[in-house]
């Protein structure tokens, strides 16, 4: 079976390009992650040029003026020879029940587009009702080694969605997920499920059976359907079940691992106002999420609807807030991509904010390119205009993002450098006792004052 009888032609060069069809270390190039997706897809825009234009053409032609440390033409053009790949791996997906959602297509999250612009996935693999991926809801997170007491609460919160006509959003591994999903399904509740692993299997699952066929539940994945357990993943997926949602309730954290991660990772960029289940464990994180901007939930779940929960007043519900300024968002922040990624959406103002970072360039310089046009250019040659250190600016930034420990990958998602000079000035921070260096694994976090 051909691949172009199941995608567009869009579809099928995105998939090429971002996605696994078997085990990585069977690949011979690596498909583009998340960023690099980005990257490739502005500038394919900004050359008037789609993904399927990659498949009909000369792809060595096309590329021509393509330069990025990362990502070789010649990577790109590997990864598009793997169309027989696709073709078998799709045919397999779909006898199981699989279906394929691209950046571009009209059932694609809309939140995820506008919280995570170009870190949201380019392909999502999903299975049961597509409709659901738009319809937010409650995320719900928590242990998978949780209490008998907090599964009790867990499984009433889903009945509690269920008789609200809520969705719950949630990650489906044992524990917390599992057990406030199928407290959901058996209600007839909407659920989303953001699967880490092992996608391929969850769909023809018996647990999940009833609800996909209901049309009550949706499992997605961002990652490749028959991928293995990995830490990586897990920790991910975490910030999409927090994106596809329009409230959050912790259940149970632990004082480190993928719960309290992925919920200090919405409080600082602010996606989904943020609940708490009290808790009496001496051992639970809960309290300090509370302490960064988390709310207490009621302990008495009579106390408090669902629908509570979704009309914060810190946050509007059914509002999709904006991601905090990455780091330069003053001078540059695009919108890259509209519900048509490959639709022409940068107006002349924001194409020239593509550009606009350049570290060596100044205040002055900036100045002079519109004395030309200003009438008052004289009074603006006058004034003492001091060049902008960006590293300053860098460092004002990180005492923001570091208070806690912070990878260098959650740096370059936060800020938008390149790693090699996000690197450099992380190692003059250090030699000027700015932020520290912990290890295993390594992450930055400020010195207090």
């Amino acid at each position: 079976m051909n691949a172009s009888n199941l995608l567009s032609p869009t579809a099928q060069a995105t998939l090429l390009l971002t996605s696994y069809f078997s085990k990585s270390s069977n690949e011979s190039a690596k498909p583009l992650s998340n960023a690099e997706w980005g990257r490739f897809a502005l500038w394919l825009k900004e050359k008037s040029i789609t993904p399927a234009d990659l498949l009909v053409g000369d792809p060595q032609s096309l590329l021509q003026g393509w330069h990025d440390t990362r990502i070789s033409a010649e990577r790109i053009i590997e990864l598009l020879k793997r169309g027989h790949s696709l073709a078998l791996a799709m045919e397999k997906w779909q006898r199981a029940g699989l279906w394929v959602v691209t950046r571009s297509d009209a059932e694609y999250p809309k939140r995820l587009k506008q919280r995570l612009k170009t870190d949201c996935p380019p392909v999502l693999f999903g299975c049961g009702n597509k409709d659901l991926l738009n319809s937010g809801g409650l995320a719900v997170i928590g242990s998978r080694n949780a209490s008998d007491p907090d599964l009790a609460f867990t499984d009433q919160i889903g009945s509690k969605a269920a008789s609200e006509n809520i969705a719950i959003i949630s990650g489906g591994a044992r524990g917390v997920d599992e057990t406030v999903m199928i407290g959901a399904m058996r209600q007839g509740g909407m659920v989303v499920g953001v699967i880490a692993d092992r996608l391929l299997r969850a769909a023809t699952s018996s647990k999940w059976r009833q609800g996909l066929m209901d049309g009550h539940v949706v499992l997605i994945s961002p990652f490749y359907p028959e991928a293995g357990f990995n830490v990586g993943n897990a920790m991910a997926r975490n910030k999409y079940i927090y994106c596809l949602a329009d409230s959050s309730l912790v259940i149970h954290s632990g004082k480190k691992g993928g719960t309290l991660s992925g919920a200090q990772e919405n409080l600082k960029k602010s996606w989904v106002p943020l609940w708490i289940k009290q808790t009496t464990d001496k051992d639970a994180a809960n309290a300090d999420l509370v302490a960064k901007g988390g709310n207490w939930l009621e302990a008495d779940i009579q106390a408090f609807t669902i629908t509570d929960l979704m009309n914060s007043k810190e946050e509007p519900v059914n509002q999709v807030s904006e991601p905090k300024g990455n780091l330069f968002s003053t001078y540059a922040q695009p919108e890259l991509f509209t519900e048509t990624e490959f639709e022409p959406a940068l107006t002349p103002e924001s194409k020239e904010g593509v550009n606009a970072v350049k570290i060596n360039r100044t205040a002055i310089e900036l100045q002079a390119e519109n004395e030309a046009d200003s009438t008052d250019a004289v009074e603006i040659d006058n004034m003492p205009l001091e060049p902008i250190d960006f590293y300053k600016l860098f460092i004002s930034e990180l005492q923001r993002l570091a208070e806690d420990p912070i990878t260098i990958d959650e740096l370059i998602e936060s800020t938008q450098l390149h790693k090699s000079q996000l690197t450099e000035w992380l190692k003059r921070a250090i030699d000027d006792e700015v932020v520290k260096k912990l290890n295993r694994p390594v992450r930055y976090q400020v010195k207090n004052s």
